[in-house]
């Protein structure tokens, strides 16, 4: 009986970062097959085939690189020799890319994105340990159609709900609403739950144009103004609460409406989704009512990731409500 294939992808990041003496900071320097190296006995569980797609820190990947990966990872998924595709990945992007692989892969073989939060030449280097945990997630047959997947620090989280919550912490990738969908035992993944409502975006293409405005106090309409006008074709408003935002940006959300410029408003609140609860002046039913598309509990990150995908689908804005808000709405 062979032993299950994963084919791991290197991106960069911490993964494969030492500290360089010369500028005594990290940088990307180590190859795949030194990272392989530290992962000892793997060989046991599984075959491994590595390909280095680049050596970049994660604030390098941009979303036209991310597209490339994902033709990537779809070319292997195809094979027929390969049981699951892993990515290495800078963890500051790591779940936007893990995000819009997720949305935009149609596969039943797992794919995991994975990445370190100490860098090789630190004490406690958790690059091999999660690498490793990635691969017994990839390999179990209970990860099959469970979409992308995100493993670190013995957790396995959903690309749709993982995020990074703090700078430094091992634990940094959280599934703030509902917690992980399993985690990794004894080298054995173990699910708890279920993702249901998963969504898939048909598409090969991004519409980098889109624009992430956060809310505050006070705030005007001069920067949705700007982003109109200089060519976004859509923006993702992190609104304050429940979804409201002050009324002297109603001019603004107005205008970019009127412009056909779709507008996507998530709350900056890091759990719970919004909601039209409120009827004021510059609240979420008067946004509602305006054209404005309910982005559900996504942060403003993924939601942008969303509106490029969708964008590329439709430019139409009601046909852009029915795929942004995914039946979430009445």
């Amino acid at each position: 009986m062979r032993k299950p294939k994963v084919v791991i992808i290197f991106t960069g990041g911490t993964i494969s970062m030492t500290v360089d003496p010369r500028i005594g900071a990290a940088i990307p320097s180590l190859s795949s097959e030194e990272i392989m190296s530290l992962v000892t006995n793997i060989d046991k569980y599984a075959e491994t085939e590595s390909i280095t797609f680049s050596k970049l820190p994660g604030p390098h990947i941009d979303i036209q690189l991310m597209m490339d990966l994902q033709k990537l990872v779809v070319k292997n998924l195809e094979r027929d020799d390969v049981d699951g595709v892993i990515i290495t990945h800078g963890t500051d992007t790591l779940e936007e890319t893990a995000y819009l692989l997720d949305l935009t892969i149609n596969s039943s073989k797992c794919v995991v994105v994975v990445g370190a939060m100490r860098n090789s030449s630190e004490l406690g280097y958790d690059g091999p340990s999660n690498l490793a945990a990635a691969v017994c997630t990839a390999i179990s047959h209970d990860s099959k159609n469970k979409g992308v997947l995100v493993v670190m620090n013995n957790e396995v989280n959903a690309a749709s709900e993982a995020t990074k919550s703090n700078t430094l912490s091992l634990d940094t990738f959280k599934s703030l609403e509902f917690g992980p969908l399993g985690i990794v035992d004894n080298d054995e993944v173990i699910y708890h739950r279920q993702i249901i409502n998963r969504q898939h975006i048909p598409t090969q293409s991004v519409e980098t144009k889109v624009d992430l405005i956060k809310c505050v106090a006070g705030m005007d309409s001069r920067f949705l103004k700007y982003s109109v006008d200089t060519g976004a074709r859509g923006i993702v408003i992190e609104a304050l609460g429940r979804g409201n935002v002050p009324p002297t940006m109603l001019d603004g959300i107005e205008y970019a409406i009127k412009n056909n410029v779709a507008i996507v408003m998530v709350s900056r609140c890091p759990t719970g989704r919004v909601l039209d609860t409120y009827g004021y002046e510059g609240a979420g039913r008067t946004l509602r009512n305006m054209g404005v598309i309910l982005g559900g509990d996504l942060p403003g990150q993924k939601a942008r990731i969303k509106l490029m995908l969708a964008l590329t689908v439709t430019e139409d804005l009601n046909t852009l409500k029915g795929i942004i808000e995914n039946n979430q709405y009445k």
